[in-house]
């Protein structure tokens, strides 16, 4: 999975970055700070591995992996070249999902693009630079396939699909709210690989006395929420500040530092949550002497295809999946006891993997 961060200028953006993947990206109290895309690769943290790798002493743990890709602070023209320009929208055409940094705090110190703080109109103005971009995406293949419209149906029916589509945009509307009419639209449409047709996660950017409550108190939080859920967008509240102090610490002063302040999660566990419940995905398991391993799959991906996750020839050769829970297994305390208890199943081809699956694959090439 690949994310993109993005945001306005001094939102947090790089601070949320660095104490996610402690990567070091450059944050300073100045817009385009972040003048290269910086990514960091990020483990999933997932207790069930370590507790597989115990039980099979497994020479190696390899965790499911998430990628961030910083951008550098967009504003109003970033699609025109403003700023550092539209180089960085680029980047973000590569993510799976957009991680959109607000600012919900007041801090004099930090200066505002904008002068002012209002989550809305900064989700609103990088909305447009995005929007802006797409536009010019469909203007550069309308302009190549209206050539060759005239004695073709199928490109001119995908030149009228462009262009009601480009009419939609241009009312300030997101892509991923257009309405495809059959199939051959949607090839079409994921081909262009929007920006606006991403889903997006809102991080709002909180001080440290709003984390406690996550935001319950906060008016510009409120706002974000509002407008995430009437956008089908993911939202999750973070102070920046607190997780960069978080990034700094090893895994037990971590736990006594979140619960002295209070908090169940970190800022790296929620917006984890918030990725996978809004692209709707799962973990399925592996385990062995040789390794303990998760791997990422969409809800409803069937075993065959899952087992492709590890190795085309997996999915090609498929035969059968030996399959248990997580939860069984740990009850059980072994494979063996598993089978005992008639826990431990044969799964063919039509078998729709869930997540904490413990899985074997067996086929044959």
């Amino acid at each position: 999975m690949k994310l993109g961060i993005v945001g306005l200028p001094n939102v947090g953006k790089s601070t949320l970055f660095n104490s996610l993947t402690k990567a070091g990206a450059l944050a300073a109290n100045y817009p385009f700070a972040t003048i290269d895309p910086n990514v960091g690769v990020v483990p999933v943290p997932d207790k069930r591995l370590d507790e597989l790798t115990k039980m099979y002493d497994s020479a190696k743990t390899t965790p499911a992996v998430i990628e961030f890709v910083d951008i550098a602070g967009l504003v109003k023209g970033a699609s025109k070249g403003e700023g550092l320009g539209n180089q960085f929208l680029a980047n973000i055409r590569e993510t799976d999902a957009i991680v959109h940094v607000v600012r919900c705090f007041e801090d004099g110190n930090i200066v505002h693009v904008d002068g002012s703080i209002d989550p809305i109109r900064d989700i609103e103005t990088i909305n447009l630079e995005l929007i802006f971009a797409d536009m010019e995406v469909l203007d550069r293949r309308l302009a190549k396939q209206k050539k060759a419209a005239f004695n073709n149906k199928d490109i001119a029916k995908e030149v009228a699909m462009l262009e009601r589509l480009h009419s939609f945009l241009e009312e300030g509307k997101l892509a991923k709210n257009f309405e495809l009419k059959d199939d051959d639209e949607e090839a079409i449409f994921k081909e262009l690989n929007l920006l606006t047709a991403k889903p997006v996660i809102f991080a709002a950017n909180v001080s440290d006395q709003d984390l406690a409550n996550d935001g319950a108190d906060n008016e510009y939080v409120a706002k974000v929420r509002e407008y995430a859920e009437k956008e089908n967008c993911g939202v999750f509240v973070i102070c920046a500040e607190i997780e960069a102090e978080i990034s700094e610490l090893d895994d037990d002063e971590k736990a006594l530092f979140l619960e002295d302040l209070g908090i169940q999660s970190s800022g790296l566990d929620k917006l984890i949550s918030a990725s996978y419940s809004l692209l709707g995905l799962i973990s399925y398991l592996t385990a062995g002497p040789t390794e303990s391993r998760a791997w990422t799959i969409t809800k409803g991906t069937k075993a065959p295809q899952a087992a492709g996750k590890i190795h085309s020839d997996f999915e090609r050769g498929f035969i059968k999946a030996e399959v248990v829970s997580y939860d069984d297994l740990m009850n059980c305390g072994s494979i063996a006891g598993a089978k005992e208890k008639g826990l431990v199943r044969m799964e063919g081809k039509e078998y729709v993997v869930q997540d904490g699956d413990v899985v074997l694959f067996r086929f044959n090439v």
